[in-house]
């Protein structure tokens, strides 16, 4: 079969879905296991009912961006996926069994008979969302680094872990401002003040960090002139911190109104976030050791599973959109009929 794309096109193609794939998990199970985390905060079941509510009808269909992820990097750059995988297969393990078990606990909670019960299950679901976080986390440092091996490696990679809780549990945050009333929302306004600034001091230590890791990044980020230009990238995330710092400490506003702001703006900082750590990494999809072209499969094979990508995409999209759309507005009260 004959690539119907130039052959060299065709891994920055999947690279680009890929990295959509990635940010698009990382924004919307970001949120959700955001609030499994600050679940242990809210002693009253009622409360932990809305929260579990607000994010019922999009957790377990969020994920399907991280089995999109993971499946891209497996059919298009199969030997990165081999080395990636075979570096960081416990905190994978560790993240898997996370994630299976919040979905137990989400189901086995609508079981219970009691609210001794219903507790001990919403003790498992933020069990299982801390862990996903914190093996994502540790994930991210450990790539960042180019799975160095020592211990400044595993301080870096454990940073980065609390560092990325940190952020999910602000995102969570604001969704629950943006999805919740009264006294639940004032609490997660608290909380994500709270969150705010040791997010961005973890924005700022990965990003200080990885130009110094290799003098390939180091060049891309400070050769003239092109440092103007993405002098831009901090200075908005400066300044989008300070914009929403400033927000969160006047809310709740009358009327509710900006209340979905905190939410978008945190999604921003993601994508501010991502962008750099794209520009630094490219096109390595194993930091120094394999370029996209490298790990590519053949040309004809990409072609074939362009096509899938191209109808499973736009499918996953949809879905998400309709979701938005029906489940929209502040969350009601939990019922499982």
């Amino acid at each position: 079969m004959t690539p119907f794309l130039p052959a060299e096109w065709l891994p920055v193609i999947f690279a680009g879905l890929m990295a959509t794939a990635i940010l698009a998990y990382v924004v919307l199970d970001g949120f959700d296991l955001g609030v499994g985390i600050l679940l242990e905060t809210r002693a009253a079941e009622p409360d932990r009912d809305r929260m579990i509510a607000a994010i019922g009808p999009f957790w377990d269909a969020n994920e399907t961006w991280l089995v999109l992820g993971v499946g891209l990097l497996l059919v298009a750059f199969p030997v990165a996926h081999g080395i990636i995988l075979t570096a960081l297969y416990l905190p994978v393990a560790v993240m898997l069994v996370a994630l299976t078990l919040r979905g137990v606990a989400f189901e086995f909670r609508a079981k219970a008979t009691d609210e001794a019960g219903k507790r001990r299950w919403d003790r498992w679901f933020f069990v299982g969302s801390l862990g996903a976080a914190l093996a994502q986390g540790w994930m991210l440092g450990r790539y960042v680094l180019g799975f160095a091996e020592g211990w400044a490696a595993i301080g870096f990679a454990a940073m980065t872990a609390i560092g990325l809780a940190i952020a999910y549990a602000f995102i969570g945050a604001c969704w629950m401002i943006w999805r919740c009333e009264g006294e639940l929302q004032r609490h997660a306004i608290l909380w994500a003040r709270r969150a705010i600034w040791p997010l961005g001091f973890g924005i700022l230590l990965v990003s200080a960090v990885t130009p110094l890791v290799s003098d390939r990044i180091a060049t891309r980020w400070f050769e003239m002139p092109v440092v103007f230009l993405l002098a831009l990238l901090p200075l908005a995330t400066a300044a989008l911190l300070v914009g929403l710092a400033q927000l969160l400490a006047h809310m709740p506003l009358p009327n509710d109104v900006l209340r979905r702001l905190p939410f978008w703006g945190a999604v921003g900082l993601f994508l501010l976030f991502f962008a750099g750590l794209a520009w630094s990494f490219f096109p390595y999809v194993v930091p120094e050791r394999l370029t996209i072209w490298d790990a590519a499969s053949a040309p004809e094979s990409l072609s074939i599973i362009l096509a899938g990508a191209a109808f499973v995409l736009p499918v996953i999209l949809a879905y998400t959109v309709f979701a938005w759309r029906i489940f929209g507005g502040k969350a009601q009260a939990l019922s499982y009929d």
